[in-house]
């Protein structure tokens, strides 16, 4: 199913010092995006495989719009996966929509994570959905995770579920402000597990720009890896946003670059980073396939007013980091 048989074939066979060298050390050595055609608008996408072998993907927008493919190539929009939408989300978003979901496979059922917020205010809140099928309109929402106010130091969008070896399930989330965090859910409803109730802290940028959100969390050859975005978003070809990681030895952190400084303190590796007409890639969400993961984000096309469009790479690991290709 690779789109890059060739290139997947000849970085494994390096040894790792060789991938090493191949972390890109300036933006004009990023990848650039596989080819994707049909219907590929989006915003922050999160994509699954199903067992047909149907390619679900879901996004920032209305009551959360979705597409499907059947090749991981050719895309087609669908309906939104709330054709009716929850009246919770009016507490927190007057327009409203939903932002940023996050779709996965556990137990027998879809859950899809999701946020409401509006942009610039951390007013938010992380809802839940579940669903026997993924399909659009199957969809049952099961309210509020957890939520965020103006006097929070922290924002409660941009959810992520990993569930770790040992069947625990963690939420990470978070953007600007005192950056991502992490809280332990219950398996059985999904929300908070009431005898965990710590908040971790992930990654923040304590100078400068506070501008550090959109966690991914996945683990790999023994350690847990972090993928956040970093700078300025859905600012159209004046974006600055980039993906960045961080790794460790235990799922709620501390997470340090490949330098070790910590992600607490304005640490990350880069993985994607503007490059050519490929502006302000992130909004990352990483997914297992027949292949190999994939990172699939959104950038903004330079060629296209900075529309903001469907990205899917390749990862490799070779070097103990993922490499984008």
């Amino acid at each position: 199913m690779s789109r890059f048989p060739s290139r997947r074939s000849a970085l494994l066979a390096l040894p790792a010092a060789a991938l090493l060298a191949l972390v890109p050390s300036t933006a004009s050595a990023y990848p650039n995006p596989g080819r994707v055609t049909g219907s590929v608008v989006t915003h922050d996408p999160s994509m699954l495989r199903t067992s047909s072998g149907q390619y679900l993907l879901y996004a920032t927008g209305g009551g959360i719009s979705s597409k499907t493919s059947g090749d991981r190539v050719a895309f087609a929009a669908g309906a939104d996966a709330f054709g009716s939408r929850p009246g919770w989300w009016r507490t927190y978003s007057s327009v409203p929509e939903a932002w940023a979901p996050d779709i996965s496979y556990h137990g027998g059922k879809y859950l899809m994570y999701y946020s409401v917020s509006s942009f610039g205010s951390n007013t938010s809140a992380i809802g839940l959905a579940t669903s026997s099928t993924g399909q659009p309109g199957s969809w049952t929402d099961q309210g509020v995770v957890y939520s965020s106010q103006s006097s929070s130091d922290y924002n409660a969008i941009d959810p992520n579920l990993f569930v770790d070896d040992d069947g625990r399930w963690w939420l990470s989330f978070g953007s600007w402000w005192t950056g991502i965090k992490m809280i332990r859910l219950n398996p059985s409803t999904g929300k908070q597990l009431s005898t965990d109730t710590t908040r971790y802290a992930l990654a923040s940028r304590p100078t400068g720009t506070k501008a550090v959100e959109a966690p991914f969390v996945v683990k790999r050859n023994g350690y847990y890896y972090l993928f956040a975005s970093y700078d300025t978003c859905c600012a159209g070809t004046s974006s600055t946003y980039k993906v960045k990681v961080g790794r460790a030895t235990s799922v709620t952190g501390p997470y340090r670059d490949r330098n070790g400084l910590a992600m607490t303190n304005n640490g990350g590796t880069p993985v994607l980073e503007s490059h050519g007409s490929v502006i302000g890639p992130g909004g990352q969400s990483v997914m297992k396939d027949v292949d190999g993961d994939l990172i699939v984000y959104h950038y903004y096309d330079g060629n296209d007013n900075g529309t903001p469009k469907l990205g899917v790479n390749l990862l490799d690991w070779g070097s103990g980091w993922p490499v984008a290709y």
